[in-house]
């Protein structure tokens, strides 16, 4: 079998600033152990995932962008540039204007029943939502949980305890045991 891909979900500056209006609070805790990960892994298979608004709302999105009227930004602002700590590290990456990133350009990428590794923010959010469709579709998912980081730490457990009703098509590790087992092969 292949190597699995790691996945990097929305390591962005909207994330990551703490004036930002959705801020992760760990978020610079998760990178850090995320840059660990990266250079373990290595850039040819990891993938980082942004999400970007579009350029128009549709459906419920549309009440959703009336609540966060501060985000209907171009996908080239700032506000959705992976932060400046990771991007020597993006080698892959796709961009959605949904919270879950399993879709089509995530599946060219990875092919249809990869191994992959997933890690980045939000967990209660977009990690939730692309694990938990990737696991359906077949694919075996890894989340590094402490490489990841919710809107709070009680949506953070929430999230891994949803994700844990999907066992075995979802396991759990930690960024030590990720690097230790990385380094032993």
């Amino acid at each position: 079998m292949s190597r699995p891909w790691l996945v990097v979900i929305d390591m962005q500056n909207v994330f990551g600033d703490p004036d930002s209006g959705w801020v992760t609070p760990r978020f610079h805790e998760a990178a850090r152990r995320i840059t660990r990960l990266v250079e373990a892994h290595g850039t040819d298979r990891t993938v980082f995932t942004r999400f970007v608004a579009p350029l128009e709302p549709t459906g419920a999105w549309r009440d959703y962008y009336e609540t966060f009227s501060w985000a209907l930004q171009p996908a080239s602002d700032p506000l959705y540039r992976i932060t400046e700590d990771l991007q020597p590290l993006v080698e892959h990456s796709i961009e959605a204007h949904t919270f879950g990133k399993w879709n089509d350009d995530l599946v060219a990428i990875t092919g249809p029943e990869p191994e992959l590794l997933v890690c980045g923010v939000a967990t209660d959010c977009c990690v939730l939502s692309t694990v938990l469709p990737a696991a359906d579709a077949g694919a075996s998912v890894t989340v590094v949980t402490d490489a990841c980081a919710g809107s709070t730490d009680g949506a953070h457990q929430k999230a891994l305890d949803v994700m844990a009703l999907y066992q075995p098509l979802v396991s759990f590790t930690t960024t030590e045991e990720l690097v230790a087992a990385t380094v032993g092969h």
